[in-house]
């Protein structure tokens, strides 16, 4: 499996079989990182109504592509087939302070890829509750949020990992200098509430993993953005 992550929510799954899965698409113009360039099998997106999350149609795509709204599916019995993968997927809500004013439902959500389990934390604002701890109870990947508000706080970050205890943590939906909402931290203020022998850091976006390479215990994984 491959896994490149793009910026903010979204990244790229590209599974042993070819299969290209994109997660939560923002609008290159809004929040300024590249625009996407594969072909897609898979979109998913944690709502139909966030300028970060949505954007499925700037997503190319395949001509029998899937586009998956993961809220849409949590009020509808939760999970989702599609390619051969399920998506499984739990109700989530935007932090009750949002800058915009109104926040939103959304969803979060996990799947298997080369017998890979990899949760997304959507674009979740809140504590999070017991049902939703174990919806990703011994995750193999987590990409998590990273940034503080307006999504999850950090303290609320450690105590997740602390709990679901995932073979590894993939950072997203922080700030970087080519971010334009300028409204989250840097990364560096995320690791320090994770032990430093424990933080890896990528010499690019992508990564290629297998089953055998996950770590025991947790781990953190901090990709470049394309």
């Amino acid at each position: 499996m491959k896994i490149t992550w793009y910026g903010q929510a979204c990244f790229e799954i590209v599974s042993s079989q070819g299969t290209i899965i994109y997660t939560d698409p923002y609008d290159p113009a809004k929040a300024g990182f590249k625009p996407f360039t594969s072909q897609s099998d898979i979109v998913i997106k944690s709502s139909s109504n966030d300028d970060f999350h949505d954007n499925d149609h700037l997503v190319p795509k395949k001509t029998n592509a899937t586009v998956i709204d993961a809220l849409e599916v949590s009020l509808q019995g939760g999970s989702f087939e599609s390619h051969g993968i399920t998506f499984d997927t739990i109700e989530a809500m935007e932090h009750s302070l949002h800058p915009s004013g109104h926040p939103d439902q959304n969803a979060m959500y996990k799947f298997s890829v080369d017998g890979i389990s990899i949760g997304h934390m959507g674009d979740m604002g809140n504590d999070f509750s017991d049902d939703q701890l174990d919806f990703f109870m011994d995750i193999d990947i987590l990409f998590s949020h990273a940034g503080g508000f307006p999504v999850i706080s950090l303290d609320e970050l450690s105590r997740i990992v602390g709990i679901t205890k995932p073979k590894l943590v993939i950072p997203m939906h922080f700030r970087t200098l080519c971010y334009k909402p300028k409204n989250m931290y840097f990364i560096t203020e995320c690791l320090k509430y994770f032990p430093e022998d424990i933080v890896d850091f990528a010499s690019s976006s992508t990564v290629e993993l297998q089953k055998k390479d996950l770590p025991e215990k947790t781990r953190m994984l901090v990709l470049a953005y394309v």
